[in-house]
């Protein structure tokens, strides 16, 4: 059993990269809707929330944990991996390294949670990639309006806090936050044609590497996938599968 730890339900990007590579496991995806958002918490509280969470998994029997959240990869899973050492963690970050790799030139726009942009591990990741070219952008509220799903609220927040850099023409956005892929046509309708880059393929593929290397393999024909919400609210769930059978 695997599991899929998000603050809410942005973490469906991850899932849907990690099920295109035929892992055929069951998955436990723990939505934490109840503590959203985890970007204006401080660490402690954050790494607090996110053990919780982990225990639980743990005792439901789960042998690996993706931590779907780019904020509680970059505050926790140091901390986890040294706490559990015999649980593989696998976690998201932001991909801005990406950017150097593919486009090192280019203007970029980070968009993601405050927790995330001043967290150590991303800071580090900024400033041996920085091309000088780069905007980091906290994006509060973000990811619970998307979380909501309110479209009018979404165009709102984004033409309030993207419109400034229009005339900039900005090259690459970094979404880092699992939710922000989820609207990639509205930040698109903003900012025109812009590259996007996110941490769910890496994280699918590093999954896969690392289950090979500990030899860790399931008996199921195929996979499947339970969903919790800590709030227990069921609009929560049937968003969940909405957005698990969207294109987008």
């Amino acid at each position: 059993m695997i599991g899929i730890l998000d603050s809410g339900i942005g973490g469906v990007t991850v899932l849907r990269e990690i099920l295109k590579q035929n892992i055929h496991a069951k998955f436990i995806y723990y939505s934490d809707s109840k503590n959203n958002p985890y970007g204006d918490k401080s660490e402690d509280e954050v790494y607090s929330i996110v053990k919780t969470i982990v225990d639980y998994l743990l005792d439901k029997g789960c042998v690996a944990i993706v931590l779907a959240c780019n904020t509680a990869s970059a505050i926790c899973v140091k901390r986890l991996r040294e706490e559990y050492p015999d649980t593989l963690f696998i976690a998201i970050e932001p991909a801005y390294k990406m950017v150097h790799d593919y486009n090192p030139n280019g203007k970029t726009l980070v968009m993601a949670t405050e927790g995330t942009i001043n967290s150590e591990k991303f800071l580090t990741l900024f400033n041996k990639y920085d091309n000088h070219k780069t905007i980091l952008l906290p994006c509060k509220g973000l990811a619970e309006l998307i979380e909501e799903g309110n479209e009018v609220k979404i165009d709102r927040y984004l033409d309030d806090n993207l419109s400034k850099y229009k005339d900039i023409d900005i090259d690459n956005v970094v979404l880092g936050c699992t939710h922000y892929p989820l609207i990639k046509k509205n930040i698109r309708r903003v900012l025109g044609d812009v590259k996007f880059f996110d941490g769910s393929l890496g994280v699918s593929k590093e999954l896969v590497r690392q289950l090979e290397l500990r030899g860790i393999t399931f008996d199921n024909k195929s996979y499947s996938v339970e969903f919790i919400d800590s709030s227990g609210n069921v609009s929560k769930e049937n968003r969940f599968k909405e957005l698990m059978s969207s294109d987008e």
